[in-house]
């Protein structure tokens, strides 16, 4: 077979074998696009309780996007409950810094920056309404000139990036990034 229709075959195959499109919900229902693995034999043991701290320090690929990194959180949420996992059941935290400290600001500090809303306000909303917790870097913050007051609502200000993982860490979160 070419290499050509190796690739090719590549690139349909996982909607061929799953043979889903990518939608979000239930937990999130905007935001988190997943698909249902009815075959997998690998997954989170329901009725345990996970805590997940999801480190997030790029910013948004584009500029004036919706940053990826944050939307992982919903992917999770989403992913999890359609496996079956009970979303009560996952404790999710953010931690944002380095490029990601503008993506977490209010629509009106955003506005007045960068003369538009923030595009990443809904999804931060949507996440603090389904429980998950976003901490911003006090130390990026301070780096990019973000006060604390400019956070968009549900997002918090912590010492530092590092200060959260070593205390989650000490607490038994698992970190992903």
């Amino acid at each position: 077979m070419s290499a050509l229709r190796w690739l090719l075959l590549l690139l349909i195959a996982p909607g061929v074998v799953i043979g889903q499109e990518f939608s979000t919900g239930p937990v999130i229902k905007d935001f988190g696009p997943v698909v249902t693995v009815p075959a997998a034999d690998f997954n989170l043991v329901p009725g345990t309780v996970y805590r997940v701290l999801l480190d997030v320090a790029s910013g948004s690929r584009e500029q004036h996007a919706l940053n990826r990194g944050l939307e992982s959180a919903a992917r999770f949420l989403n992913m999890h409950a359609r496996a079956g996992i009970d979303p009560a059941d996952l404790q999710i935290e953010i931690v944002t810094h380095g490029g990601t400290s503008f993506d977490v600001l209010s629509d009106a500090a955003y506005r007045e920056r960068f003369g538009r809303d923030n595009p990443n306000t809904a999804l931060l909303a949507a996440l603090a309404e389904a429980g998950v917790v976003i901490r911003q870097c006090g130390q990026s913050a301070a780096f990019h000139g973000v006060r604390a007051e400019e956070l968009a609502p549900g997002v918090s200000m912590a010492v530092s990036a590092m200060t959260v993982m070593a205390r989650r860490r000490s607490e038994g979160w698992v970190r992903v990034n």
